[in-house]
């Protein structure tokens, strides 16, 4: 339907306007009813709707409509398959549909900063590209319903601990490369419908009324069509957050910040215009859903058994020794634990869904007769109950083989509070350690949102990593162990062998301020570069066959501005299953031009084998790719020389490299002065003739650069290293030249 929406504005009164820049309540947007303009409703929902009738909040505190609580993003990312998102994403958007949602409140695409953040479970990677192309691809399918999502949370909000006042301090490369590339791929290649500020400040400024943040980078950069909304109270100044660019705040300000609005816009501290923008914002918003609603059923069983199958394309298979599993059907096998019966499927928090059924594990096993349980300790306390360990340990000696369902309770972890360390809880660790004692062909399977220290680790044959699994876990995990189901998931971050290993360990947390000083180094791009042993690499894990990578090529060897490249290569399944590898592609930049990672990932497809089938992956590498975010410039940038291309089965196990070249056409600024050195003047090509001239003048002067005129005090190598590091301006003290001579040989340089 055709609106002429600056007319329907054009009708509205100033209150009206500003009314519509706040919500009606909790989960409404205000509405004009003489002009027929609806009420609609938003809801959370990055892993399934938790859409409130009565007694409405943001924590999860009261009851939601029955839904269906798909696998987090904990989880989902391990997946590393976009198709399995999108689908994700397209049965959301059904389910709004079904439920008269207008916009689904995620997906949530904060980086994993540490391992302590209470809110990783609903985040998806410590890696932007990962975390970027989930997003983009769960955005596509929501919106393919034209039900709208809301990325967030936009940006650096890596804690719980004072999320709403703390300032994330960034340095703008860091924010560039790390935190932001996540939304800025989502927006550019799925336009989400709204995007939902952060509560916290970032270098003093709230992201709410950030202009920097909200015009700057997201529209005129990045070309965001849609509208901002606040997180739930993360509005610090309405006037100066609707001039940022921050068009809906929620929850409802009864009235209070509407009445700012409409003061500032009658006092001439507010432009109209910016107040009629916002509401053309919203609006375009609201009617396309509205124009696009469709009564349709809420399938939820279908839905469950779509959960069931995106946890089986995401639980990480970490150990299997001995070919421990999969598991036979003719084994007797003790399965223990709290969680074999009541499972930990999902986060606390604004996402808790109220799921209208839950698959246990034990509800999956259709023969029990050679499977025995033992509680052995509570899914949701940590005491050590010495009767339930006596009958757990006592199960384990009379099978073959005892799986224990192990991972942290609620309490542990969730939306408002950080942990405060990376254990299991002490009663499942010592179980386990005693486990292990009675039975050496144990398993463990994990339920947690996050990475846990493992002290039992070396001694157990098999280790599943489950996260949390949504509502059908209980079957996923069943199909997996007994192998109905091939393991194809990989980890989406790095599990650190303890907690004092992770790059912000000592700047986590903090209440005012919180330093981001381990800067680009986050997650695997620090523990490859500090050549860090950790107790599972990123982009890590195992399947039941085996992959053979082979015959990589590219379909050119230069690279340069605005071209694209292919790398191709063949992969085999060599074992005797069939199965999913994920291949990944990182690339290393060897110009030396500035400190970079080792190796980012930039890279991933995954790709299902029968046994011996090989197919071809290919890869598209551009100049983004190569490049590193320049803040002279303001620009993506990549130096020319060598980058190898790097076909891996995780980060740390790279398969197969190509080197290429790039050729950049970009020149950037010389900033030449005084105390600039002869090292600078030689690194550049425009100023190298220069700066030889000069250390060979200055060598002269001081009878360096021949072995024969070397001292033992003196060397050549010594000579050169000084010689790098002395300012131009000294070449005026030696009575090389004048200053007058200098300073208009570097004026003439810094403009080459």
């Amino acid at each position: 339907m055709e609106r002429n929406l600056k007319e329907l504005i054009s009708q509205m009164t100033l209150e009206e306007k500003a009314g519509m820049c706040s919500g009606l309540d909790f989960w409404h947007l205000k509405g004009v009813e003489r002009l027929g303009i609806p009420s609609t409703t938003v809801s959370d929902g990055p892993h399934g709707l938790r859409k409130q009738d009565d007694k409405a909040d943001h924590l999860g505190i009261n009851d939601s409509i029955k839904a269906v609580c798909f696998p987090p993003a904990v989880l989902s990312a391990c997946s590393f398959d976009r198709d399995l998102l999108e689908t994700l994403g397209e049965t959301v958007g059904d389910e709004a549909q079904a439920t008269d949602l207008s916009v689904v409140l995620g997906p949530a695409v904060n980086i994993k900063r540490s391992p302590l953040c209470g809110r990783n479970f609903e985040y998806y990677s410590e890696d932007p590209y990962l975390a970027g192309e989930s997003a983009a691809a769960f955005i596509k399918g929501v919106q393919s319903r034209h039900v709208g999502t809301s990325i967030k949370h936009f940006a650096a909000n890596n804690q719980e601990f004072n999320r709403m006042s703390a300032s994330s301090e960034v340095d703008e490369r860091t924010m560039r490369e790390i935190y932001l590339p996540a939304f800025e791929t989502a927006v550019k290649k799925s336009q989400p419908y709204t995007v939902m500020c952060s509560y916290n400040k970032i270098n003093g400024t709230y992201a709410s009324e950030n202009p920097w943040l909200l015009t700057k980078v997201l529209r005129d950069e990045w070309g965001f069509k849609g509208y901002v909304m606040s997180d739930w109270g993360a509005v610090n100044d309405r006037v100066e957050g609707l001039k940022a660019g921050l068009e809906l705040e929620m929850p409802s300000s009864n009235g209070i910040n509407d009445a700012e609005i409409v003061k500032a816009v009658q006092e001439g501290t507010l432009d109209e215009a910016i107040l009629d923008r916002a509401v053309e914002r919203i609006l375009n918003i609201v009617f396309e859903y509205v124009d696009n609603r469709k009564e349709q059923p809420l399938t939820l069983e279908e839905d469950h058994e779509f959960a069931q199958h995106v946890a089986e394309e995401s639980i990480v298979l970490l150990k299997n020794e001995e070919k421990v599993l999969p598991l036979e059907k003719n084994e007797k096998v003790a399965f223990i634990g709290g969680f074999v019966k009541n499972p930990r499927y999902q986060g606390g928090g604004s996402s808790h869904v109220n799921s209208f059924k839950v698959t246990s594990v034990w509800d999956a096993l259709t023969e029990k007769e050679n499977v025995i349980y033992a509680e052995g300790f509570s899914s949701e306390t940590d005491v050590y109950d010495e009767k339930l360990a006596a009958e757990a340990i006592e199960a384990a000696k009379q099978v073959d083989k005892a799986v224990v369902f192990a991972g942290l309770p609620e309490s542990f972890e969730s939306e408002g509070y950080d942990r405060k360390h990376m254990h299991l809880p002490e009663c499942q660790d010592k179980l386990i350690a005693e486990i292990v004692k009675a039975q050496p062909n144990t398993i463990v399977v994990l339920h947690n949102g996050a990475a846990v220290e493992m002290p039992w680790l070396k001694d157990v044959k098999g280790l599943v990593e489950a996260y949390l699994g949504g509502q059908a876990v209980g079957q996923a995990e069943a199909n997996i162990l007994y192998g109905n189901v091939n393991p194809s998931g990989k980890l989406a971050e790095t599990l650190p062998i303890k907690l004092e290993d992770n790059p912000s360990y000592l700047n986590f947390g903090d209440g005012d301020k919180v330093e981001y000083s381990e800067g680009i180094f986050v997650g695997y791009r620090y523990y490859d570069k500090k050549k860090m042993e950790v107790a599972f690499p990123f982009g890590y894990g195992l399947s039941y066959t085996t992959f053979e990578y082979s015959n990589v090529k590219t379909d050119k060897d230069t690279l340069t501005e605005g071209e694209t490249l292919q790398v191709s290569v063949d992969v085999t399944n060599t074992g005797d299953k069939f199965g999913k590898e994920i291949v990944q592609l990182y690339v290393a930049d060897k110009t030396e031009a500035i400190r970079r990672p080792e190796k980012e990932l930039k890279g991933f497809e995954k790709v299902a084998l029968n046994p011996g089938e090989t197919k071809r992956v290919t890869f598209t590498v551009d100049k983004r790719s190569l490049a590193w975010y320049n803040t002279e410039i303001q620009d993506w940038y990549a130096a020319s020389g060598a980058y190898e291309l790097l076909i891996a089965a995780s980060s740390q196990d790279v398969r197969l490299t190509k080197t290429i070249q790039w050729k950049s056409t970009q020149v950037l600024p010389l900033h030449l002065h005084m105390n600039s050195t002869l090292g600078e003047l030689q690194a550049d090509e425009r100023s190298r003739d220069f700066g030889i001239e000069l250390k060979l003048k200055m060598n002269a002067l001081f009878g360096l650069g021949s072995s024969e005129d070397s001292t033992d005090a003196v060397s050549d190598e010594m000579g050169d290293a000084i010689a790098f590091s002395i300012p131009v301006r000294n070449a005026v003290g030696f009575g090389l030249c004048t200053k007058e001579e200098l300073q208009k040989k570097l004026d003439e340089l810094n403009k080459r």
